[in-house]
């Protein structure tokens, strides 16, 4: 997450016209706390029974864990993009969803 933190102005706009909410099996007490500590400018949703992660394939059985997939959503509700699963630590993940999320862009991105 410190990734999505550190290149957050740069990959999602400056949060102008975009939403990044993070949904995670970690219950919601424990990601509020997370977040505030680290200064994270985006939103968090606790998937504690993994409806999120299994509607969507990011759910590991074997493991009982949701894997780090990524999903971008046009302005119409449909998915625009996706990277399952999304290596965070990779430079070139960040470019091409930057690239998917500017193609979504409005011409005037500056507005909020």
């Amino acid at each position: 997450m410190n990734a999505y933190r550190d290149k957050y102005a740069q990959v999602f706009n400056d949060g102008r016209k975009v939403v990044l909410i993070a949904i995670s099996a970690d219950v919601d007490t424990a990601l509020a706390s997370w977040a505030r500590d680290a200064d994270y400018p985006v939103l968090f949703g606790s998937d504690t029974g993994s409806a999120v992660g299994k509607a969507y394939g990011a759910y590991n059985a074997q493991y009982k864990l949701d894997n780090r997939n990524l999903f971008v959503v046009a302005p119409d509700g449909k998915i625009a993009y996706r990277a399952t699963p999304f290596r965070e630590i990779d430079p070139t993940s960040y470019t091409d969803l930057g690239a998917a999320i500017s193609k979504l862009m409005p011409a005037d991105s500056t507005a909020r």
